[in-house]
């Protein structure tokens, strides 16, 4: 039995990390701020992002009754997050041209958003992608048996909730080092222009679709 568990757990978690692997619209918000800010200026995005992704999955694993059964849910968070992504993708196209560092003692021209817009940031960018519903709907309906404990499912959940965390830190951290910032510190500007055509791209496509 514990064989299949592992089995089970092992199914689940590399696709889970396979989706991970594939950038979404969390991932241009994340390379978006901490391109420009550093890890500070996004580490409240990222664990924002991770609390969304924890409730889908709380919500997967009392089986989403309530979207399920009630499709216009669905579809008014389908349309919030198609809005949101169109918002954002407009806010990171306005980026103008702009120096990261001063040559003078290296310090940053700008400071970043508090904790607290950076979370509801990531929370509201996770919570309204309706992908992320679905997703884990689906990996727990065919990965995951109907007679595995509830304690082990939860275990599942905690692991995916701490890898999306975990993951998106590492992005953050990597791209706004200081080494990468100050190599990009002239084109900074046009990466997040690039992330906002990506952003407007999804949006549209989510809204119209």
């Amino acid at each position: 039995m514990a064989s299949t568990y592992l089995l089970e757990f092992t199914g689940l978690a590399l696709a889970h990390f396979l989706a991970l692997l594939s950038p979404g619209p969390d991932f241009f918000l994340i390379t978006g701020n901490s391109v420009r800010h550093g890890l500070r200026g996004a580490a409240g995005i990222c664990a924002g992002i991770a609390a969304a992704n924890g409730l889908y999955i709380l919500l997967a694993l009392v089986g989403f009754g309530a979207i399920r059964d009630r499709p216009w849910i669905f579809l008014s968070m389908k349309f919030a997050g198609a809005l949101y992504l169109i918002y954002l993708g407009f806010m990171l196209l306005r980026s103008r041209s702009r120096k990261l560092f001063n040559e003078s003692d290296g310090s940053g021209d700008e400071r970043p958003s508090c904790l607290g817009r950076q979370f509801a940031a990531g929370f509201a960018s996770g919570i309204l992608n309706p992908k992320n519903a679905l997703f884990y709907l689906s990996l727990f309906s065919l990965l995951v048996n109907k007679e595995t404990p509830t304690l082990l499912q939860s275990l599942y959940g905690f692991w995916m909730f701490g890898l999306v965390l975990l993951w998106d830190l590492f992005i953050a951290w990597s791209i706004g080092s200081d080494r990468v910032r100050r190599m990009l510190n002239a084109q900074i500007h046009r990466i997040e222009q690039g992330a906002g055509i990506v952003l407007l791209t999804m949006g549209g496509s989510l809204f119209f679709t």
